[in-house]
């Protein structure tokens, strides 16, 4: 037999065998060879049998007869064998072969008797270190005997009796398997009357005439030589002439009323009870004093049988099987018992040694009656053995002490009673071993956290090696929390934290030697499915998109698995799988299920799943039918579709009226989606067929089959014509109209309609007219707009329909006939009046009132002599029965006509005499123009024109001024008041080179009108203008126009927050070092830089930083050449790039006289140079003023808003800021140019192209303001502009 080897916790160590540690005393312990074959290589070892043949062994003499018989051993083993006890030489036997390396035998008995083959065979396994033996083996031949002759008589029995018909089969080896058949090798029928038993007989608990037959047979067959030997036939008669009655039950076997059985552990004890009686009893078992064991008990042959599998000593104790008919019961107790062959309780097992230590072998068996143990060693008795003072036997014991080296043995262990026996061979083998470490090295655990890991640390030594573990090459690792070494030597981590990642040593000691292995843990984060797919409820047709995110450790390759109802999804096309998502297109029926996605990796996996249900509109209604049908209703039925899912949510019942609308649907009802009827209401005279659609979540199905048509019969109409009307069309008519009724209202042939009519209050009888197929009827010579009572009734061949209400109408509507009168007008201020006038009568009105028009028109202005303007006329109308209206928005000072008519339907009465009346004085408009002229160094011009409307007698005008300087600040305000007729004044006292802004409003004796606003600049003063500097051809902005709006002064110099641009005028000059450019700056950046390139050339930009500056020398630059500079304004946190307008700088070539002006009177030389430009400089701004390019203006317009509607300070009474927060929002108060049109980012305040033959927009009298800010983006309608500062050295070229 074979024996596995154990490790010292009796469990199997990963990678080689096991080690078993038997604690007999302090110094017992035990050794297993692994079978690694590295290790194995030059270990000696006793022999140890692996393979053997079962102890009974039946053989089929057409085959050979193989004896197995293996081992394995350090040498390898040699084999012999004995037969019958004494030994077999199979080398002398030519038909026995022993197989290569192995004890096997091979017998070839072909041509042989093979009984001369029988007998009891044992294989002996043997080297230098012990012998080892094979259990007895028991070579018998199977057999299949034939059936002895024999005649069977016939049976004839009385129906209602038992029978039992015998089989007896020979005996053979082994026992065969019994079945009964007839003549046509059909198997008999059996059941619980006719049933067979374990011994082969066939019982019958009665016999019924149809068991008449002639051929009962019963066969054997036997397994081994797969033959089948057949019993004689058996002929049974059943008579029934005198049928036994019916009777209590009885025991055909086993007979009496008790019987005993004998089972061994561990085989399956069968138990049987059969009866006889009429009628055919029910069997039922029963264990006395215990339960049958339900786990290992089956009921067999119609519960005539009970079988009890892997039977064990409690299965012991009396079995009652009763037998229960009709006419009463029969019971039998089976008293069983349990005996047992020898079975292990500890078999032996392989010891390995080190010299001098101490060993037990074990050999505990347990069986009934008590199995004898014998010993033997190297397959002799130990008392017939050589004396060995080392080794102790004690029963089922042996103890080996102080073994020595070569005292290698192979032990057997016999034991044995009446039932059988048991042997097994256990080795001791002596050895002396440094530790060897057989994990291999270096090994990678990987395992997610909160998961145990398992270090192992597989050795083999003698003695056993001891287990020390380190952490890092520094921590050593003790028992407990949270580690644990087991006696194996595996390290194990309970619950792995990252934090338990990095290398572990494991070191393997004993007396022989140390050896150290390295292996190193990896701890991973789980797989977990973040979004999991959710529940779909998908149309059939759409597509279904689950989503499956996933979160795992990045260091794991993920695999994403979809699975369809636990299986792999369809081959389809339509699937599609994404990273983290599953999209099924085209959605089909065959679709719905559970879908499931796995995320694995190479340590763990998560899932998630959710279901698809797919719906879809559902089918059509079947199998409609009317049931109860009267005249005006029916019974409608039918059966629902499949609903695919959804619910029906109602049915929806239309019909056709195949008399009336052919074709056309129409419909009826709705229903429920429960109901499966419909109660109809009828209509007389149509031809119905209907139909139903089923509604779910979905949509509509498709029309159900119509009906069979149902005709109703005709009637009266039930309804008569709606919307009935009287109108006059015209004076002395009423037209009486209304709505037909439709072919299915009018509920049978012949539809007419009686029209009756009569004056209201006046009229007894009614008038009427019978008229078919029109919807109007006219009624004339009518009284004007006088009320009439009408009714339209239905009629048709079978009668009238209901009684008709009563309508009123109005005939015809003439014109009114008289004028309102006693016109009064009352004037509440320049702009509104107000008019009175007496109602006309009712009767005049000939008709429905709709109100009164006012025409009114103003003839000219009281200032104006008559017949000087006249405007057009203007109309009022007031709804209703009114006395009064209002005229707003009147001309002031102006001269009013007007008059009233009455209205109705049919249109306007005569007018009311005409009425005059006069509107008071109102403040003027704006002044028409505000311009400056002539502008110098400390004065500007202003002219202006009256305004447009004077709305009265003009008093004078009203001038205010204040400064604004480079920083955005606001100076005093200055008022100046002038009389009607002036309208020029010149300003002195100015500062030079400072902008200044100017408000005028007109005035009457009511006051100031709205203002208008111009800017300008002084000429610049001459210590900043500069000879050679030339403004550049950036482009720029004019600035917005404004409404005119009244606007509050602003307190002086107040700080006003830069909203517009960061730069304001860049100027150049030179000197004898190089170029110097200064500038205005307003912005925050953090880096400001000057730029300059020489002119028309591709090399990149120069740059130098002049942070905290406002104006910086460029040095190094080449006489005699022309360079582009600009200043640019970045900082890092905005991307914005800021830059002012690009200036040309021309440095002068230096001629040799020249340096002696320099060195003798250069100073003398530029002052007259400045004056002569200076004097250029006034003759241009004189005479050239209409070709000036852009002042650098237009950013401080936008930042600057007209001061009278600045908000003033509480406390001293001053202004607000001055500041605007729109770039492109326009001055209020500026005014529109003078032909009233104003094009997008400009204004007629700005000059436009500078230079002969521009057709740019300037002011009424020529002249231009001037810009005063940086660079600012151009409009695309300005792509072609280019604008230039008025300098010296511009004025000197336009002579050139």
């Amino acid at each position: 037999m074979i024996h596995p080897i154990m490790d010292r916790n009796r469990k199997w160590m990963p990678g080689f065998g096991a080690v078993l540690l038997i604690l007999l005393s302090h110094k017992t312990s035990a050794l297993e060879v692994p079978l690694d074959p590295k290790v194995l290589e030059g270990l000696p070892q006793p022999p140890t049998i692996t393979l053997q043949s079962p102890k009974d062994y039946i053989f089929d003499p057409r085959e050979n007869i193989v004896i197995h018989c293996e081992a394995k051993g350090k040498p390898h083993p040699s084999f012999s064998w004995t037969r019958n006890g004494t030994h077999f030489d199979v080398e002398k036997d030519s038909k026995v072969l022993v197989k290569p390396g192995s004890g096997t035998l091979v017998i070839d008995i072909s041509g042989e008797k093979a009984e001369a083959y029988e007998g009891t065979y044992q294989c002996t396994a043997h080297n230098e270190h012990g012998t080892a033996v094979s259990n007895n083996i028991v070579i018998r031949q199977s057999r299949s005997p034939l059936w002895s002759k024999e005649r069977n008589e016939p049976i004839v029995v009385q129906m209602g009796v038992s029978l039992v018909l015998q089989c007896r089969p020979p005996a053979g080896l082994p026992p065969p398997v019994i079945f009964w058949m007839d003549n046509n090798f059909q198997r008999l029928p059996l059941d619980k009357r006719v049933s067979q038993a374990l011994n082969g007989d066939l019982y019958f608990s009665n016999v019924l005439p149809e068991d008449s037959r002639p051929d009962y047979i019963c066969y054997a067959r036997f397994p081994h030589t797969q033959t089948i030997q057949q019993k004689q036939p058996i002929s049974v008669t059943v008579l029934n002439k005198s049928p036994m009655g019916e009777r209590r039950p009885g025991f055909m076997t086993p007979l009496g009323i008790t019987s005993t059985q004998m089972v061994l552990r561990g085989e399956t004890l069968e138990l049987e009870c059969i009866a006889d009686g009429l009628p055919t009893p029910e069997m039922s078992w029963q264990k006395d004093g215990g339960e049958l064991p339900s786990s290992r008990m089956s009921f067999h042959n119609f519960k005539k049988t009970l079988k009890i599998s892997d039977v064990n000593e409690a299965d012991a104790g009396d079995y009652r099987c009763t037998a229960t008919n009709s006419l009463g019961t029969a019971h039998h107790i089976i008293k069983v018992t349990v005996k047992a062959a020898p079975f292990w309780v500890s078999a032996p097992r392989n010891l390995i040694l080190a010299p001098n230590e101490t060993g037990i072998l074990t050999c505990r068996v347990s069986g009934e009656p008590k199995p004898k143990i014998s010993w033997f060693v190297n397959g002799i008795p130990l008392e017939n053995a050589p004396v060995d003072h080392s080794r102790k036997v004690d029963g089922d014991t042996v103890i080996l002490s102080n073994v020595q080296s070569g005292s290698s043995a192979v032990y057997q262990c016999n034991a044995s009673n009446e039932f059988g026996y048991l042997m097994a061979n256990a080795f001791v083998n002596v050895l002396a071993e440094a530790p060897r470490v057989l994990t291999p090295p270096n090994r990678v655990y990987q395992v997610i956290t909160n998961n145990p890991a398992l270090l192992h640390c597989a050795s083999f030594g003698s003695p056993i090696p001891t287990i020390t573990w380190f952490k890092d090459s520094q921590t050593s690792i003790k028992n407990g929390d949270p580690f644990v070494i087991h006696e194996n030597g595996t390290l194990e981590i309970h619950v792995a934290q990252p934090l338990n990642s990095g290398k572990y040593t494991c070191i393997a000691t004993n007396n022989l030697g140390i050896k150290e292995n390295h292996v190193y843990l990896e701890v991973k984060e789980p797989t977990r499915i973040l979004k999991q797919p959710e529940y779909k409820v998908v149309q059939k047709g759409m597509s279904a998109v689950f989503e499956c995110k996933v979160k795992h450790d990045p260091s794991l390759v993920p695999t994403m698995t979809w699975l369809k109802d636990d299986g792999e999804l369809p081959d389809d096309e339509r699937f599609d799988v994404d990273t983290d998502s599953l999209t099924i297109k085209d959605v089909t029926d065959g679709d719905e299920g559970t879908y499931t996605c796995i995320m694995n990796t190479t340590l763990d996996q998560d899932s998630a799943s959710a279901m698809l249900t797919v719906v879809e509109k559902p089918d059509p209604p079947t199998d409609l039918e009317l049931t109860d049908q009267t005249e005006r209703s029916v019974q409608l039925t039918w059966i629902p579709g499949d609903e695919h899912n959804s619910p029906t949510q109602k049915f929806l019942i239309q019909y056709e009226d195949l008399l009336h609308q052919p074709g056309v649907w129409i419909n009826l009802t709705e229903v429920a989606g429960t109901s499966t009827t419909a109660q109809l209401n009828l209509s007389p005279h149509v031809y119905y067929s209907f139909r139903v659609l089923a509604v779910n979540h979905v949509g509509y199905s498709q029309p159900s089959q119509p009906s069979s048509q149902y005709r109703t019969n005709p009637a009266a109409p039930d309804e008569n014509p709606s919307d009935v009307q009287g109108v006059g069309a015209e004076p002395g008519n009423l037209v009486i109209s209304w709505t037909p009724l439709t072919g299915f209202q009018s509920n049978g042939p012949n539809l007419e309609y009686k029209v009756q009519w009569r004056q209201k209050d006046v009229d007894n009888e009614w008038s009427s007219e019978t008229v078919a197929n029109v919807s109007q009827f006219v009624v004339s010579g009518t009284p004007t707009y006088v009320p009439y009572e009408i009714k339209v009734q239905a009629v048709n061949y079978y009668g009238s329909g209901p009684e008709p209400e009563v309508v009123i109408g109005y005939s015809g509507e003439d014109l009114p006939l008289s004028a309102p009168e006693s016109v009064q007008v009352m004037v509440h201020n320049s702009t509104l009046a107000e008019v009175h006038w007496e109602p006309v009568s009712f009767p005049s009105v000939r008709g429905k009132l709709q109100g009164y028009k006012v025409y009114y028109h103003r003839e000219r202005g009281l200032h104006e002599t008559e017949g000087e303007t006249e405007q057009q006329e203007q109309v009022l109308t007031f709804s209703g029965n009114r006395s009064e209206g209002r005229l707003p928005g009147l001309q002031p000072y102006s001269l009013y006509n007007l008059s009233i008519r009455v209205l109705n339907s049919k249109g306007e009465g005569p007018p009311s005499p005409s009425k005059t009346f006069e509107t008071p004085e109102g403040v003027p408009g704006p002044p028409s123009f505000l311009n400056v002229i002539n502008p110098s160094l400390d004065s500007l011009t202003l002219e202006w024109g009256p305004p447009m409307n004077n709305n009265g007698r003009l008093a004078g005008y009203t001038l205010k001024y204040q400064p604004v300087n480079n920083t955005n600040e606001l100076g005093p305000v200055k008022v100046m008041t002038f009389l009607a007729n002036e309208t020029t004044t010149t300003l002195g006292n100015l500062n030079s080179s400072m902008l200044y802004k100017f408000y005028l409003s007109a005035k009457t004796i009511k006051g100031s009108g709205p203002i208008i606003t111009e800017e300008a600049l002084t000429v610049m003063d001459t210590a900043r203008t500069q000879p050679t500097v030339e403004t550049g051809k950036g482009p720029t902005e004019p600035p917005h126009p404004t409404s005119p709006t009244t606007q509050s002064p602003h307190p002086p110099f107040h700080k006003a927050p830069p909203v517009g641009p960061v730069f304001g005028k860049v100027n150049a000059s030179l000197s004898e070092d190089g170029a110097v450019i200064s500038w205005d700056y307003f912005g925050h950046h953090k880096n400001v830089y000057v730029e300059y390139i020489v002119e028309n050339s591709k090399e990149d930009w120069k740059k130098e930083l002049v942070n905290g500056s406002h104006s910086h020398m460029i040095k190094g630059l080449k006489p005699g050449t022309s360079y582009r500079v600009r200043v640019v304004a970045r900082d890092p946190a905005d991307l914005t790039v800021h830059s002012t307008d690009e200036v040309s700088v021309l440095v002068p070539a230096v001629p040799s006289r020249q340096v002696d002006i320099a060195t003798q009177g250069w100073f003398i030389g530029l002052m007259c140079a400045i004056a002569l430009l200076i004097l250029v400089l006034l003759i241009v701004c004189f005479i050239k003023r209409n070709k000036g390019g852009k002042y650098p203006v237009k950013e401080k317009e936008d930042a600057h808003q007209d001061p009278e509607i600045q908000p003033m300070k509480e406390d001293d009474g001053t202004f607000g800021e001055y500041s605007d927060t729109e770039d492109h929002k326009p001055l209020k108060g500026s005014r529109t140019p003078s032909n009233g049109t104003v094009r997008r980012d400009e204004s007629d305040d700005s000059l436009v192209d500078y230079g002969e033959g521009g057709d740019g927009q300037f002011n009424e009298d020529g002249s231009f303001i001037g810009q005063y800010s940086g660079k600012k983006e151009k409009d695309t309608h300005e792509g072609n502009e280019s604008s230039e500062a008025p300098s010296p050295v511009n004025a000197m070229n336009s002579f050139v």
